[in-house]
C-alpha cells in the first residue's frame, strides 16, 4: 500500500476526470459511502494485519480517491475519516518518524513541483516494505517496520538473516537510516512484468517467526534516507555507499527540469532492474531537520507513479449486443475513465454466460485493464452496489444463426448486423455503405427484409430522409454491381456456414443437397453438415434465393 495514504484523497489521474456527483438521495448516498468505507477498511485489515492484500495497490488508491470524492459530494452522509496505517502500529517507536510521500498526479503537477525548487534528484520508487535501521557503535541493534510511521514492529531478529543488511558498519559510528526491503529480481522490467506481488512476498517473509539464510538472501535493501546525515544528497549517497549501502548512490540522478524527470522515469520503467518499482521519487536537496519530521508527506520529496495497468470504473448500464449469428454479447457502459492516456467508457464481457456468472449490475465497481492490443478488458468485480435496478438479459434461445432475417420486433440488432456483414469486404464489398446508411433506410421503412434495398428506385432513395444525393448514387452503383457477382460471394454475404469450395455452381443444386450429401464432402464433419443443410432448407433463406432468382442475379437462375 502507499506509504502514507491520507494524500490519496487527492483525485488521481486515472479516476474519472471531473466526475460529477452521483444523483443519489441522502439514504442512497449514506448506504453507498458506508459500503465503500467498510470495504476499504476490510482491505486495510487484510493488508496490514493479515499480510494478505485483496486488491492491487492501484485499485486501492483509486478506491480511496473515489471515497474522497464522495465525501466532498455528500459530507453529511460520510463517516469520519480514518488513517488505515493505525491498524499497523507496533510496540517500537521510530526515533525519527517515517514521513511518506505526496503523490504527483501528472506531468503538470510534476512540472509545478520542480519549478519551485532547484537541486532536485530523482530515484526509482522501489516497491517493497519500509524499515528503520539503527546502529550503535557500528553494530546493528534494531530494525523497525514502517507501521504507522510513528511506531512499528520489531523485525530485528529476521533482519539479521538478510545478507544485504550489514551486521557491522565499515566505520565505527552510530547510524539511523530509513529504506526499503525489496524482493531481489532478475532483470525485472516493470512495464513488462508489473509488480508481481514482490512487496507482499517481502512482507510475508519478514513476518515469519524465523527467516532462513536462504530466504534472507532473496531480500535486498535500498536506503532512501539518512535523516541525520549530510544535507547534500550527493554527499549522503557517497557516504552511505562507503558504509555498505550502495544502492542510493547507484540509483540517484540529478535533474533540472520535467524533461529530465520524464527521461529517467521512462528509463527505469522500461529497463531491467533488480527490484520492482511503482514510480520515481523526486527529492529536493534542502530538507527540514530530522527532529521536525512527522508521519506525513514532507515538502522536500514527492512521488510520480508509473502509468497504471488497471483502473477502477463504475458501471452505469449493462447493454446487450446481438450479432449476425445471434450471439449475445454483454457490454458494460462505464463512467469514463482514463487508462494509458485513453478514455474508456465501455468494455465487452465476451459472453452472456460470463455476465450471468459475474452478475454485474449498474452501480457496481469493476477493475479494467488493457490487454495485449490495448483492448479494454474486465479484470474483476471490485465492489457491489447497495442498490441497483435488475437487468434482464435477452434470452439466448430466441437468437441463433437462422433468426432475424427481417426488421421485426426484437430483431433490429441482429438484422442490422446482417446488413453490415452483407455490405462488408467479407460479403458484397459495398464500399461506403455502412451502418449509418442502413440505419436511415431502416428508420424510413424502406428496408424491412434483407434484400429490399435491391429493388429500391432512385426516387425512393432520394425520398429517404437525410440519405442525400451522394449516398443515393453510391447505393445505386452497388445495386447494379452486385447483381453480377458470382454465387459464392452472395452465399457468404447471406451467412452460409463456412465452406472452402462449392460442390455445385447453382443455388438449386445446393438447396437440394441432404445432410448426408454435405457429410460426404472432404473436411465436412457432422456439425458443419447439419448447419449447411439447415441453412439451405430454412424458409427465409429459400425466400431470399427466390428473390435473387427473380432479380436475375448470377448463380440464382434456374437449372437449364
Amino acid at each position: 500500500m502507499p506509504i502514507y495514504l491520507s494524500m490519496l484523497l487527492l483525485l488521481l489521474s486515472v479516476v474519472t476526470e471531473a466526475a460529477p456527483c452521483p444523483a443519489w438521495d441522502k439514504q442512497r448516498a449514506s448506504a453507498e459511502i458506508n459500503q465503500l468505507h467498510s470495504r476499504i477498511a476490510r482491505w486495510d485489515s487484510a493488508y496490514y494485519v493479515d499480510k494478505s492484500p485483496l486488491v492491487s495497490d492501484q485499485i486501492y488508491d483509486q478506491a480511496r480517491a473515489q471515497l474522497g470524492q464522495l465525501r466532498d459530494c455528500f459530507p453529511a452522509q460520510t463517516p469520519a475519516a480514518t488513517n488505515p496505517l493505525t491498524v499497523n502500529a507496533g510496540p517500537l517507536q521510530h526515533p525519527i518518524a517515517q514521513t511518506g510521500l505526496r503523490k504527483l498526479a501528472d506531468e503538470d503537477a510534476v512540472n509545478a513541483w520542480l519549478k519551485s525548487r532547484d537541486e532536485v534528484w530523482i530515484q526509482p520508487k522501489v516497491d517493497g516494505v519500509a524499515v528503520t535501521l539503527i546502529y550503535r557503535n557500528a553494530r546493528l541493534v534494531q530494525v523497525i517496520s514502517r507501521g504507522d510511521g510513528i511506531s512499528g514492529q520489531d523485525w530485528t531478529h529476521n533482519a539479521r538473516h538478510i545478507s544485504a543488511i550489514p551486521a557491522q558498519l565499515a566505520a565505527q559510528r552510530d547510524l539511523l537510516i530509513q529504506g526499503e526491503l525489496y524482493l531481489r529480481l532478475e532483470r525485472h522490467v516493470q512495464s513488462r512484468d508489473g509488480g508481481g506481488g514482490a512487496r507482499s512476498a517481502v512482507a510475508g517473509l519478514m513476518n515469519r517467526k524465523q527467516l532462513t539464510r536462504q530466504q534472507g538472501a532473496e531480500i535486498g535493501l535500498f536506503v532512501w534516507d539518512w535523516p541525520q546525515g549530510p544535507s547534500d544528497i550527493d554527499a549522503r549517497s557517497e557516504q552511505l555507499a562507503a558504509l555498505g549501502f550502495p544502492a542510493s548512490q547507484q540509483y540517484s540522478r540529478p535533474i533540472k527540469n520535467l524533461e529530465d524527470a520524464q527521461r529517467w522515469r521512462q528509463h527505469w520503467w522500461t529497463q531491467p532492474l533488480p527490484f520492482a518499482t511503482d514510480g520515481v521519487v523526486l527529492r529536493h536537496n534542502t530538507r527540514s531537520p530530522a527532529a521536525r519530521w512527522q508521519a506525513k508527506p514532507p515538502h522536500w520529496a514527492a512521488a510520480w507513479k508509473y502509468p497504471v495497468s488497471s483502473a477502477l470504473a463504475r458501471v452505469q448500464a449493462v447493454r446487450f449486443s446481438i450479432g449476425r449469428s445471434g450471439r449475445i454479447t454483454p457490454i458494460l457502459q462505464l463512467q469514463t475513465i482514463k487508462l494509458d492516456a485513453r478514455n474508456i467508457s465501455r468494455v465487452s464481457l465476451g459472453s452472456l454466460q460470463r455476465w450471468k456468472q459475474l452478475n454485474i449490475q449498474p452501480g457496481d465497481s469493476v477493475a479494467i485493464r488493457l490487454s495485449g492490443h490495448a483492448i479494454p478488458t474486465l479484470e474483476r468485480v471490485v465492489m457491489r452496489t447497495e442498490q441497483s435496478p435488475s437487468v434482464i438479459a435477452p434470452s439466448a434461445s430466441d437468437y441463433h444463426s437462422l433468426t432475424c432475417w427481417q426488421d421485426s420486433p426484437g430483431c433490429r440488432q441482429q438484422f442490422s448486423a446482417r446488413l453490415k456483414w452483407l455490405a462488408s469486404s467479407d460479403g458484397l464489398d459495398m464500399k461506403g455503405v455502412g451502418p449509418a446508411t442502413w440505419q436511415k433506410l431502416l428508420d424510413s421503412r424502406q428496408v424491412y427484409q434483407l434484400l429490399d434495398w435491391l429493388a429500391l428506385s432512385r426516387e425512393q432513395l432520394l425520398a429517404t430522409p437525410e440519405l442525400g444525393q451522394h449516398r443515393t448514387d453510391l447505393l445505386l452503383h452497388h445495386i447494379q454491381r452486385v447483381r453480377q457477382l458470382p454465387l459464392a460471394n452472395w452465399l457468404i454475404a447471406l451467412g452460409m456456414p463456412p465452406l472452402n469450395t462449392l460442390p455445385a455452381n447453382s443455388w438449386q443444386a445446393l438447396a437440394r443437397r441432404s445432410e448426408q450429401d454435405w457429410r460426404d464432402l472432404r473436411g465436412i464433419g457432422p456439425k458443419r453438415a447439419a448447419a449447411l443443410q439447415a441453412f439451405f432448407a430454412h424458409p427465409q433463406v429459400k425466400r431470399l434465393g427466390q428473390q435473387l432468382q427473380t432479380l436475375e442475379v448470377a448463380g440464382f437462375t434456374p437449372d437449364q
